[in-house]
């Protein structure tokens, strides 16, 4: 049974950082582009970062995470990040890390979703 397991989540003021974790199970997780995605109240969700298996060769980031989030992977520990510097209060979402074959923008491109983790940024 595959499971991601996100974590790192809290409450920030504004200005201030946080890493994500996401750890997978039962997932040939070496195999797999990970994905960042956030979803903010009555709103859809949104990609925010994508890597591809492969790791830093190849990673895309939405327009409002360029410059501020970093996207990392350890494959040795089947563990994807997200660093996030500098949040707005814009940034406040469930933050959910997704595994597919293709460190695409959709949410469609991807298999597995963990349950999310809270980010709440203060102004």
């Amino acid at each position: 049974q595959v499971q991601l397991v996100e974590s790192g989540g809290g409450l920030v003021q504004a200005g201030g950082s946080l890493r994500l974790s996401c750890a997978s199970s039962g997932l040939a997780f070496s195999r797999y582009a990970m994905g960042w995605f956030r979803q903010a109240p009555g709103k859809e969700r949104e990609f925010v970062a994508a890597i591809s298996w492969r790791g830093s060769s190849s990673i895309n980031y939405a327009d409002s995470a360029k410059g501020r989030f970093t996207i990392s992977r350890d494959n040795a520990k089947n563990t994807v990040y997200l660093q996030m510097n500098t949040l707005k209060p814009e940034d406040t979402a469930v933050y959910y890390c997704a595994a597919g074959t293709f460190e695409g923008r959709l949410v469609s491109q991807y298999r597995y979703w963990g349950q999310g983790t809270q980010v709440t940024v203060s102004s």
